[in-house]
């Protein structure tokens, strides 16, 4: 008789707690990061045994050997891997929109035409003041649209710069935050609800992570998180309870410099996801648009002086310089020239109606291109823009699926977590009718006596 009021009070402890799981499924079933549990019900056996052999003789009910998390690991990781490589693509589109914006934002090009195109109404009329003044004009709007460009793209420098060291700062607070987790998982007892809630804090915390730079883990047999850098060989930046720092360098190249500071050593970082990848890929594209509109500026400032030295201004005296450029390249591009009545139209020994120094400025116009190299640049940034985002696209969708792929196995379905509510308050209430059967059995046997 015993033995029926043990099976059946077993059974209530056990679906009790099935119960609770389920409640607690259903309740967090729109919480980000939260991964199904279910409690895991064994069979109890008795037995008798002797020397030799051990013989089950009868049942014993069921008991209760933890709560079980369902993820699969490899799922997490493709799920990370995904984001890494889409937060990579989403951050170059970024940093590459801004560089498109600084070199379209203050049409360099259209103020070079201008310029160009007020030298051919000079050339009309050499000793009229309105044309010299209009290309005076103009040569100061060239060299504000030179500074300007170059000014953007040096703000874009600032931004990136100050983005990194923030993304930077973020993946060592997550670090800080995994590595404490990790503490707690060693004082927790595997198979517990506190122990599930800490596990699910460690996979959020692993994917914020690899949005930022791409990591490589391995977990122990209490779920203790060792990450790397990058790949499998990559430097260690949590390992038990504790966390290393992730610190970043630009050289004046673009060339962008990630090290791991862990243990009082300092290791270079090869970050090729995350965030951080996406700056690195933006520096450099950074750098060379700096580098090429720098050129550009040079070139236009020494070939025009050129002409300008080649020539008589209208007073008669030789062409002086009409820009100056300075270290800083397309930002440092100043007009110097004084008055419109220094623009040097005449060839050497003609006069004020000469205008034959201005075709040595339409023949510079034509085999520099100075206008066409501008436009070359903002094509072939907006290309690589076009060309990432549709990278973009397709990392979108793959992030997407993986997310899918991983939900499908650790996310809650209320559809599904009813009908176990449902199987296991039946078998609640079966347990409660074993052992109101069980008593009275035993109440019968007592009104015998």
């Amino acid at each position: 008789m015993s033995d029926i009021l043990n099976i059946g009070a077993s059974g209530i402890r056990a679906y009790q707690n099935a119960i609770g799981t389920v409640s607690e499924n259903i309740a967090n079933a729109g919480v980000e990061g939260y991964s199904k549990r279910t409690t895991v019900i064994n069979e109890v056996s008795a037995s008798t045994s002797t020397i030799t052999r051990r013989e089950v003789t009868a049942a014993s009910g069921v008991t209760t050997s933890g709560i079980l998390r369902l993820v699969d690991p490899f799922k997490e990781a493709a799920v990370r891997a995904a984001g890494a490589d889409l937060a990579a693509s989403d951050s170059a589109i970024q940093w590459l929109n801004q560089i498109q914006a600084a070199l379209t934002g203050n049409r360099l090009a259209d103020q070079l035409t201008s310029f160009f195109n007020a030298a051919n109404s000079v050339a009309a009329d050499p000793s009229a003041a309105a044309p010299r003044t209009t290309m005076f004009d103009a040569a100061e709007g060239a060299a504000g649209a030179f500074r300007a460009t170059g000014n953007a793209l040096d703000q874009v420098a600032a931004n990136l710069d100050a983005s990194a060291q923030d993304s930077a700062t973020t993946f060592n607070g997550l670090a800080a935050a995994l590595a404490k987790v990790n503490d707690g998982l060693s004082r927790n007892v595997p198979n517990t609800n506190g122990s599930a809630q800490l596990l699910d804090q460690r996979d959020q915390l692993l994917e914020q992570m690899s949005a930022i730079a791409n990591v490589s883990v391995t977990t122990d047999e209490v779920g203790r998180a060792t990450v790397r850098i990058g790949s499998s060989s990559g430097p260690v930046i949590v390992q038990g309870n504790s966390a290393g720092a992730l610190s970043y360098d630009r050289g004046n190249d673009g060339a962008v410099a990630y090290a791991v500071h862990f243990g009082g050593n300092i290791t270079t970082a090869q970050i090729s996801g995350g965030a951080l990848a996406g700056i690195a890929d933006g520096a450099l594209r950074l750098a060379e648009a700096q580098n090429q509109l720098g050129a550009v500026a040079g070139a236009f400032v020494d070939g025009v002086n050129g002409v300008q030295a080649t020539g008589i201004d209208l007073d008669g005296n030789p062409g002086a310089a009409m820009f100056a450029i300075g270290g800083d390249g397309a930002a440092d591009v100043e007009m110097v020239l004084a008055s419109p009545r220094g623009i040097a139209a005449a060839a050497p020994g003609g006069g004020p109606l000469d205008n034959g120094n201005l075709a040595n400025l339409a023949a510079l116009r034509t085999s520099a291109g100075y206008e066409g190299e501008v436009t070359q640049l903002v094509t072939d940034s907006a290309a690589a823009l076009a060309a990432k985002q549709t990278i973009a696209d397709a990392q979108a969708t793959i992030h997407d699926n993986a997310i899918a792929d991983r939900d499908s196995v650790s996310g809650v379905s209320l559809d599904s977590e009813a009908v176990d509510l449902l199987r296991f308050q039946q078998a609640y209430s079966a347990s409660s009718r074993v052992i109101q059967t069980a008593r009275d059995i035993f109440q019968s046997i007592l009104d015998i006596r």
